[in-house]
């Protein structure tokens, strides 16, 4: 008989002075899908499923958690709505390691992306004036982990109550990475002057690096309207997932100083100097979320697609899909310390159906 454990696994079947803008009525991507006509066009072909093994539960009872960092193999994770920074040891019991002040969520705001370098924790949260990056001194030792003072890195960003963007990574060149979505308001991101519909590129104390593609700005890319995805490949190569409005959720490549369309393009669009993604998929299979790299593919949480996608970054035109419908909604993916990738569910965030066990922690051991 299989344990309590294995059949809970089963159960969910998972820029400172820049003002707030307001939230529009558009659809809103995390939600359920609706019953709407198709798309006109057929996304990029799927490829036949690569099996990947059963993912162990590391952690389970969690409340709408976002992130997972790693500090010294400690995991750490957000959870946006309580604003608590959580550490997770060997067992999956969680401990709380502080509570964020000053983060004011609603809707998709909150405590959300985070990340790890040279003994600090970085973190992206929305806030009454807007999303901000802090950092924090990670003082103590694993499972007594506390964090010091805030240190403000960056602050005014345009929040909303959907379209926040979030995440944020270092890159391998040592950089700091943010996504920032268009706060509901479309037309920040084709104002280079907002930092919002942008990824974002800076220094670790929030300064622009002097080799940015436009002198003197964090704009690294511009004509977002709400990634959330962002990592490297081997050769250093940068890659991003994005919702997009009602058609099309877009995979891009990422290039230095480039448009990427939005609001004059969603998906594939061909249109002027825009850069189009590699990979698109209709919104109701998709919404992605956090993405990791890991032996040349990208893999990929959708929240309402409900699915981890893994993208072959050699044949970024197709895919293959794992889990679909078995976890519920899927917020991030990660690559832990041992090789293996680390998954957070979503059901608890006011748009699942959770589980007697969510909000969990799954790890997926790649071969």
């Amino acid at each position: 008989m299989a344990s309590r454990r294995q059949t809970l696994r089963y159960a969910g079947a998972a820029l400172a002075g820049i003002p707030l803008a307001a939230c529009t009525a558009e659809p809103n991507e995390e939600a359920e899908p609706d019953t709407g006509s198709a798309p006109a066009n057929e996304p990029a072909p799927t490829t036949a499923a690569t099996a990947l093994g059963e993912p162990e539960v590391v952690a389970s009872g969690l409340e709408a958690p976002w992130s997972i960092a790693f500090h010294e193999g400690t995991p750490l994770v957000s959870e946006r709505d309580s604003a608590r920074v959580l550490e997770l040891d060997a067992q999956g019991e969680a401990r709380e390691v502080a509570v964020v002040d000053g983060v004011a969520g609603g809707g998709e705001g909150g405590l959300l992306g985070l990340a790890v370098r040279d003994g600090f924790l970085y973190a992206y949260f929305t806030a009454s004036d807007g999303n901000r990056i802090e950092r924090f001194a990670l003082e103590g030792a694993a499972g007594a982990l506390t964090l010091g003072a805030p240190q403000a890195i960056l602050s005014g960003i345009p929040s909303a109550g959907n379209h926040n963007g979030g995440r944020i990574a270092f890159g391998p060149d040592g950089m700091l990475y943010a996504t920032a979505g268009d706060a509901g308001n479309p037309e920040n991101a084709q104002d280079r002057e907002s930092p919002a519909g942008k990824i974002l590129r800076m220094n670790p104390d929030g300064t622009a690096p002097d080799d940015n593609p436009f002198p003197g700005s964090l704009v690294y890319t511009w004509g977002h309207r709400n990634p959330q995805g962002i990592a490297w490949d081997e050769e250093g190569g940068m890659w991003a997932a994005e919702f997009g409005q009602d058609t099309w959720d877009e995979l891009n490549r990422i290039e230095p100083g480039a448009n990427y369309g939005w609001p004059e393009a969603e998906g594939i669009a061909g249109i002027g100097d825009y850069t189009d993604p590699v990979q698109q998929w209709g919104t109701d299979d998709a919404s992605p979320s956090g993405m990791a790299i890991a032996g040349g593919t990208a893999y990929i949480a959708n929240l309402r697609g409900r699915r981890l996608r893994a993208v072959p970054l050699g044949d970024p035109g197709t895919s293959v899909e794992h889990y679909v419908e078995e976890y519920g909604r899927l917020r991030d993916v990660v690559n832990a310390p041992d090789g293996s990738l680390w998954v957070l569910t979503n059901n608890t965030d006011g748009r699942g159906d959770p589980g007697p066990d969510d909000d969990r922690v799954l790890r997926i051991a790649l071969t």
